[in-house]
């Protein structure tokens, strides 16, 4: 898959992955970081993307006037989606579905955000891109600006919903062809539990995202009408999201089970054909035992014909139970 390559200057810090100050264009930082830091514009704002365990992340985001506790809480190694007011700013822990190369979707990535009035400041791990970023980036470069902080914001927010929504679809997909399917592999099975698994992990991020999205709703009272329109909705595709991952969970586990009762089905039918022929040839087998027997005395020793008549009698008695079978509806 072909990504983006973030932008870097020669002057920013090695945290720095990309700056924007942003009014009715967006116009990337090239210069040094004290012209970032600059805050004192007469409209628009500032969009600030860093590497948060860069060595020089944490003076980077100092120098850019943060509090001591928000820059720690951005650059912290383990993080649950949430969302916590900080005097006039607002703290975001997001999640995104994995598409880098060779990862796995529900390995999720962890986006950190710092949210004002006048500056969005994103923060993600090394190695950790989040590619629903690089998408409202790339429209940003396009020449698609958001007006606010918060329009950026929600930017990220529907992004990331996008890329879950397509990941939720293919999950849905690869469960109805199972459904699909009579018949099944071993390779199938495998898949069908690695399905399970991928729901059951990405759930266990979406849920308290939908919580830290009603946070957000509920608690940022600088949000414009519109604005929490669009929240709420962004809100209630998380909940449906959730919803389709339990119900996927819940026809994994069905479709395992009927593999498991189809297997012990088509296991319990070779057993009873076998039993079936245990019945016939047991009569056949103690027939042939007894007259097989090396001993004086022995009906049929001295007769020409004995072998005949003893073979006919057991094709005769094999027939007979056969029947009897039948008649007993065993078949």
């Amino acid at each position: 898959m072909t990504t983006l390559a973030e932008p870097k200057t020669p002057n920013m810090p090695n945290s720095v992955l990309w700056a924007y100050k942003i009014s009715e264009t967006a116009t990337p930082v090239t210069e040094d970081l004290n012209e970032l830091a600059q805050t004192d514009q007469p409209q628009g704002f500032r969009w600030v993307h860093i590497q948060a365990d860069s060595p020089d992340s944490m003076s980077c985001l100092q120098s850019l006037g943060l509090k001591e506790e928000i820059v720690e809480a951005l650059c912290t190694s383990e993080t649950r989606p949430k969302a916590l007011l900080f005097g006039d700013g607002m703290l975001i822990y997001l999640r995104g579905i994995n598409r880098n190369p060779d990862a796995d979707p529900e390995d999720m990535v962890s986006l950190r955000i710092w949210l004002t009035k006048d500056e969005l400041i994103s923060a993600r791990r090394k190695d950790r891109k989040l590619l629903s970023l690089m998408d409202v980036k790339t429209e940003i470069d396009r020449g698609v600006v958001p007006d606010t902080p918060a329009d950026l914001m929600l930017d990220i927010i529907t992004k990331i919903a996008d890329r879950i929504s397509e990941t939720v679809d293919l999950l849905d997909e690869e469960l109805t062809e199972f459904e699909a399917q009579e018949q099944s592999t071993k390779h199938d099975r495998l898949k069908l539990s690695n399905i399970r698994r991928q729901a059951a992990a990405i759930r266990r991020y979406l849920a308290p995202q939908r919580d830290a999205l009603d946070a957000i709703y509920r608690f940022n009272k600088s949000l414009t009408q519109a604005q929490m329109f669009e929240l709420r909705d962004q809100t209630d595709r998380m909940t449906r999201y959730v919803e389709d991952l339990d119900l996927a969970k819940e026809r994994a586990m069905v479709l395992q089970d009927e593999l498991r009762n189809r297997i012990a089905e088509q296991q319990g039918m070779r057993m009873y054909v076998l039993s079936l022929v245990t019945a016939i040839f047991l009569p056949l087998s103690f027939l042939t035992g007894i007259f097989g027997m090396n001993v004086g005395g022995l009906p049929g020793t001295e007769e020409p014909k004995a072998f005949t008549y003893l073979t006919v009698s057991m094709l005769l008695l094999a027939i007979v139970l056969l029947l009897a079978m039948v008649w007993k509806k065993w078949f």
